[in-house]
């Protein structure tokens, strides 16, 4: 009987827990939500105005998601992505802080593209800010947007891309859904692995590469860009959202059309 009561005495502790973490998570969300809102109130105003629909077309943005200051931890291995491809578009010294966009910014030619790099300067959870903002000022369209970040469920030295949907628990794509009010943006994934034990995954997250990690993420840095430079040159550009969903600005009704999982995977041998 004793052991009964325990038992149920624990079910229940754990259900009243379950609630309260998904509750404070509700509120968390809502709290981001207004924040993204408050900082979106002022948009800056189009860099490239009076170009023309085809010019716009050949422009695209690449984004590194992550925490500024916090380059080197796991989160924020899309940064790291980003800065390895700067290097080898022979830009590396061309990063200028952009306040109008809450970034740091290098806009450069690669072939016909028009190409803007975008190293957000806000928090992983509120990057949409950022995003939207320089896609207001240069002038692009939310299914040119590449978000490149950490994925849990790849173990590091995967990487692979996703063609809109959903953000799958990744706070930094949600901002970026949120305030582009839509889900079609490309991103390649950057395989992180989950922790081991019982290390909390927002500490593991947090955390920096061990030496042996590093060796690994150095060859996928390789790979990832190598595949970049291929998708961002080779894409078909799109016209219109052909996966995931758009929010429309008057009303935010969510419409919703198929979206597509990883369609390209590379491991590391």
């Amino acid at each position: 009987m004793l052991s009964n009561h325990v038992a149920m005495r624990g079910k229940a502790w754990a259900a009243v827990t379950q609630a309260f973490n998904r509750s404070m998570a509700l509120i968390r969300r809502m709290i981001t939500k207004l924040i993204n809102r408050g900082l979106m109130s002022t948009l800056p105003s189009p860099k490239m105005a009076g170009q023309t629909i085809a010019d716009c077309s050949r422009r695209k943005m690449v984004v590194g998601l992550g925490n500024p200051g916090m380059n080197s931890s796991r989160h924020s291995v899309g940064m790291t992505v980003l800065t390895t491809l700067a290097e080898r578009l022979g830009v590396p010294e061309r990063w200028r802080s952009d306040r109008q966009v809450s970034g740091e910014v290098i806009v450069t030619q690669l072939q016909d593209i028009q190409l803007v790099l975008l190293h957000p300067k806000l928090l992983m959870n509120i990057n949409g800010v950022s995003v939207a903002k320089a896609a207001s000022k240069y002038l692009i369209s939310p299914e040119h947007i590449l978000l490149i970040h950490d994925e849990l469920d790849k173990p590091l030295g995967k990487f692979g891309i996703k063609h809109g949907g959903s953000a799958r628990g990744h706070n930094g794509v949600r901002s970026c859904v949120d305030c582009l009010h839509t889900d079609v943006m490309p991103r390649l994934r950057i395989g992180i692995g989950r922790p081991s034990g019982k290390t909390p995954v927002d500490r593991y997250v947090l955390g920096r590469f061990s030496q042996e990690e590093q060796n690994v993420l150095d060859s996928v840095m390789k790979q990832s860009v190598d595949f970049l430079l291929t998708y961002i040159t080779d894409s078909q550009p799109q016209t219109s959202p052909a996966e995931g969903r758009r929010v429309s600005c008057k009303n935010k009704a969510r419409t919703l059309s198929p979206s597509q999982d990883t369609t390209e995977e590379q491991k590391q041998n």
